[in-house]
C-alpha cells in the first residue's frame, strides 16, 4: 500500500484529528495517553524519545515502546529528538511498525535540548533539517511530521514552515512562541504566526498555544483556520479539556491511577501527574502534599488519593451559598481547571543586573533568613524531622580577612583555605594548618640539588674547535 500523504494521511490515517495531546517527557504515557483519549483526545504522542539512545539501546526501545504496544492507543505519532540523518533514519525505522507516523521535535526550547543541539536549537540549520526529513521521507514507511517554534518574524516562519513542507514534511505543529519565551516568562502564544503558516503551506497545519479550555480549542480552530489543536498544560490540568468538562480532581486522578496499574509507569511520572491535576487542592491542604512526595509506591500514593477525595468532600460541605472560589480560581480547588503561570517576583528586573556572586557570611545575619524554607529545604526536614535551618543556632565562624568566607581556625594568615594557598605560594611560605607546605619543598628541593656529584668537565677543545674535529678533517685532505 503506497504512503498516504498531506491532507489525504490526515484524514485517513489519523481520522481527521481535531484534539491532540502534546509529546511530554515523562507525562505522556500510555496511561496518561489512554485517559486522554477516554476524555475527548482523538491523537496522541509518545514523549519525545532520543534517538541516538533508541538506536543503541535495546532496553530503552523495550521501556519507551516496544512494551507500550495497545491496540486502543492509536493513532499514535512517536516524537524523536536528533541531529543527525543517518541516527534520525534508523531510529525511525526501528519504530515505524508501532505508531503511525514520525515526529521529528524542532520544537524543545529547553538548555538540555541546548546542550544536546537538538529541538528549536536546530531551527537555524535549515541545510541539516532538509536533509533529515528529506531522507526519512524516502525511506520510512510512515509519514514524517515537524514540531517547530516560530521565528519573531512571521515571514521568517513562513519560509521556515515552506522549506520543510518541501522537504518532505507531511503534518506540520506549529508552537506560536519563540525558542527564548519559557519557564516564567512564556508570554501569549502568537496565534498570527499560526494563521499565516496555516495559509502559506499545503499540508495540514496544528496550532499548540493558549489552550485551556474547550472554548479555547474552538476559538483557535476559527481563528487561525488549523486542521488540529494541541494542548500539553491545559491538558495535565484538565485531562477532561476536549470534552468541555470540569470534573472533580478526585475523579480523574482515580481513573488514572486504575489505567497505572494495568499499564506500570515510574512512580515519578504518578506522582507528576498528580502534583498538576490536584495543584490548586495541594495550596489548601498542604499535608497532602508532604503526603505524596514520601509516597514509596503505588498503593501508597492510592491512599493519599482517598484521604484528599475525602478532605475535598468536607470542603464541599461546607461550601455557604453563593460563596465564590478564593484565590482568584475560576473554580473551586476541587474542581479540574487551569494552571496560570506566576511572573516573576516584584524586584526581579532590579536584581536581574547585578553580578552574582558566593553568599557570604553576611547573609546570614538576622532578617535574611526567609520566613518559608525552600523546597529543598522542605525535602532534606522531611527525611530529618529534627533538622534546622535556624541561622541562629548555626556556629558561627571566624571570617577569612580577604573574602569573608570562614577561615581556617590554625591559618597563620587569618585567611580560608583558597586565599591562603594563593598567598603561600606567592610568598614561598608554609601554612601547618591548610596543610600548605611551599616553603619546606623549596628548601629540600634546593637540598638535594646541592647534594647531587658534580659531572666530570669534558676536556679543553682542540685547536680547530670543538672536539678538533676541523683539524683532522682538514689534514685527511691535505
Amino acid at each position: 500500500m503506497p504512503k498516504l500523504q498531506g491532507f489525504e494521511f490526515w484524514s485517513r490515517t489519523l481520522g481527521g484529528a481535531r484534539h491532540v495531546v502534546a509529546p511530554m517527557v515523562d507525562q505522556s504515557e500510555l496511561a496518561w495517553r489512554l485517559l486522554s483519549r477516554r476524555h475527548g483526545a482523538q491523537l496522541c504522542y509518545t514523549p519525545m524519545l532520543h534517538a541516538q539512545v533508541f538506536v543503541r539501546d535495546a532496553n530503552y526501545r523495550k521501556e519507551n515502546l516496544y512494551c507500550e504496544v495497545c491496540p486502543e492507543d492509536r493513532p499514535l505519532i512517536v516524537q524523536f529528538c536528533a541531529n543527525d540523518p543517518e541516527v534520525f533514519v534508523q531510529a525511525a525505522l526501528l519504530a515505524q511498525d508501532y505508531c503511525d507516523a514520525i515526529d521529528l521535535n524542532l520544537g524543545c526550547p529547553q538548555m538540555i535540548a541546548k546542550r544536546g543541539h537538538y529541538g528549536a536549537f536546530l531551527q537555524e540549520e535549515w541545510g541539516l533539517l532538509q536533509r533529515m526529513i528529506l531522507l526519512a521521507h524516502e525511506k520510512l514507511s510512515v509519514p514524517v511530521t515537524c514540531k517547530i517554534r516560530v521565528f519573531p518574524e512571521i515571514e521568517k516562519t513562513v519560509r521556515y514552515a515552506q522549506m520543510l513542507e518541501k522537504a518532505g514534511c507531511q503534518l506540520l505543529t506549529v508552537h506560536g512562541r519563540t525558542k527564548e519565551q519559557k519557564g516564567p516568562l512564556p508570554g501569549p502564544a502568537s496565534w498570527e504566526h499560526i494563521r499565516a503558516v496555516r495559509k502559506a503551506v499545503s499540508i495540514p497545519v496544528f496550532a499548540n498555544g493558549n489552550i485551556q479550555s474547550l472554548r479555547d480549542v474552538e476559538r483557535c480552530l476559527q481563528d487561525t483556520g488549523v486542521q488540529g489543536v494541541m494542548s500539553a498544560e491545559g491538558n495535565l490540568h484538565n485531562p477532561a479539556l476536549f470534552e468541555g468538562r470540569s470534573p472533580a480532581v478526585w475523579e480523574l486522578a482515580e481513573e488514572y491511577l486504575e489505567l497505572v496499574r494495568q499499564h506500570p509507569c515510574p512512580l515519578s511520572y504518578v506522582r507528576a501527574h498528580l502534583f498538576k491535576l490536584w495543584h490548586h487542592t495541594l495550596q489548601v491542604h498542604q499535608q497532602l502534599r508532604e503526603e505524596l512526595a514520601k509516597a514509596k509506591t503505588l498503593e501508597e500514593v492510592g491512599e493519599v488519593s482517598r484521604a484528599l477525595r475525602l478532605q475535598c468532600q468536607e470542603d464541599m460541605s461546607r461550601q455557604k451559598e453563593g460563596e465564590k472560589p478564593s484565590g482568584g480560581l475560576p473554580f473551586f480547588h476541587w474542581v479540574c481547571q487551569p494552571y496560570v503561570r506566576p511572573g516573576p517576583r516584584e524586584g526581579s528586573k532590579e536584581n536581574s543586573g547585578a553580578a552574582r556572586s558566593k553568599r557570604a557570611l553576611e547573609e546570614e545575619e538576622e532578617g535574611g533568613r526567609p520566613e518559608v524554607l525552600s523546597k529543598n529545604k522542605q525535602k532534606k526536614q522531611l527525611r530529618n524531622p529534627h533538622k534546622t535551618f535556624d541561622p541562629s543556632l548555626k556556629p558561627k565562624y571566624a571570617r577569612c580577612d580577604q573574602c569573608g568566607n570562614p577561615k581556617g581556625n590554625r591559618c597563620v594568615f587569618n585567611l580560608c583555605r583558597g586565599c591562603c594557598k594563593k598567598r603561600a605560594f606567592k610568598e614561598s611560605a608554609d601554612c601547618p594548618g591548610h596543610r600548605l607546605l611551599f616553603k619546606t619543598k623549596l628548601e629540600k628541593s634546593l637540598a638535594w640539588k646541592g647534594d647531587q656529584p658534580r659531572l666530570q668537565e669534558p676536556p679543553p677543545p682542540g685547536p680547530g674547535g670543538p672536539g678538533g674535529f676541523p683539524e683532522i678533517v682538514g689534514s685527511a685532505v691535505a
